[in-house]
């Protein structure tokens, strides 16, 4: 009996490192005019339990294609994968990592490149974040950003929230994060318990909202970084900070509204009570009379 409860403890481990590891790639976008050389790397293959690292090719309207592997001791490549462009593509094994290489760019290599590679004993496939590709003529712009706070009546209970804007910027891919600072002390990651993190995105912009909910009494100054290909980008330090009045006051608005609300619940019940007694006196009132006449 015990087995049973024991295989599926070490199946759970293994899933959970296989979603902790990840191989890195550095790059969100390559942008490239048509013959010019372009390189992807990956790195973090170190963790990979075979020797052999695989890279995909991902258009946004099909699946998944091998493009080739590459032996990581020996340097040695298979492109038998029947990609109709295996001859454009080549790698090398670089320190840490490898690259995939592209010699002379066209307009069909336009695509995302991930790399992967076996863990866990030939278990798991693990893979990069992957980086896209752009064949064109449009130079790089880098973004503009920007952070917004949420109105005052928009907290509640210690939440706040902030909007990180990046605009103007080509390609239109972007990875945010964010960074805070107490006064006069050292930039820190914010806790993930304290924040959470939605992205939209539309044409030629994206959007980032930073949900916080940090401990009472407290003020930090909250900075947003846009990642891209032109430059990381940074918007201005925004101020968010709870005080311990806040949250009382809206402790004593919630107490107010649930005073009232049991208030007019008590009226309701002693309103139908009073109406259903006059109800039983009024009909007993003929009954009574009646008899008496007898």
């Amino acid at each position: 009996m015990l087995l049973l409860p024991a295989a599926a403890l070490c199946c759970l481990c293994s899933a959970l490192v296989a979603m902790a590891a990840e191989l890195i790639q550095d790059d969100l976008t390559l942008t490239r005019r048509v013959g010019e050389k372009v390189s992807f790397s990956c790195r973090g293959t170190q963790q990979c339990s075979s020797n052999y690292v695989f890279w995909y090719q991902k258009k946004d309207t099909e699946t998944f294609r091998v493009i080739l592997d590459i032996d990581r001791s020996s340097g040695q490549v298979d492109s038998g994968y029947n990609h109709p462009q295996k001859d454009d593509f080549s790698a090398v094994n670089k320190q840490n990592g490898c690259e995939l290489q592209i010699k002379s760019v066209k307009l069909h290599h336009s695509a995302s490149y991930y790399c992967s590679c076996w863990i866990g004993g030939n278990s798991y496939l693990i893979f990069g974040s992957g980086t896209k590709l752009y064949v064109t003529d449009e130079p790089v712009a880098k973004p503009v950003a920007s952070v917004y706070p949420a109105a005052p009546g928009a907290r509640l209970e210690g939440r706040s929230a902030l909007l990180c804007l990046a605009s103007a910027m080509f390609p239109p891919v972007v990875r945010f994060s964010w960074k805070r600072r107490k006064e006069n002390g050292p930039l820190e990651e914010p806790p993930p318990a304290e924040t959470e993190q939605l992205e939209l995105r539309e044409s030629g912009r994206a959007a980032a909202i930073l949900l916080i909910h940090q401990p009472e009494n407290s003020t930090y100054d909250y900075i947003c970084y846009v990642q891209h290909e032109g430059g990381k980008a940074e918007a201005p330090p925004v101020p968010v900070s709870v005080s311990v009045s806040v949250s009382f006051q809206s402790q004593c608005r919630v107490k107010l509204l649930l005073l009232l609300y049991s208030v007019l619940i008590v009226k309701s019940l002693v309103y139908c009570c009073g109406l259903s007694l006059l109800m039983i006196l009024r009909n007993k009132g003929p009954s009574t009379n009646c008899t008496h006449a007898d």
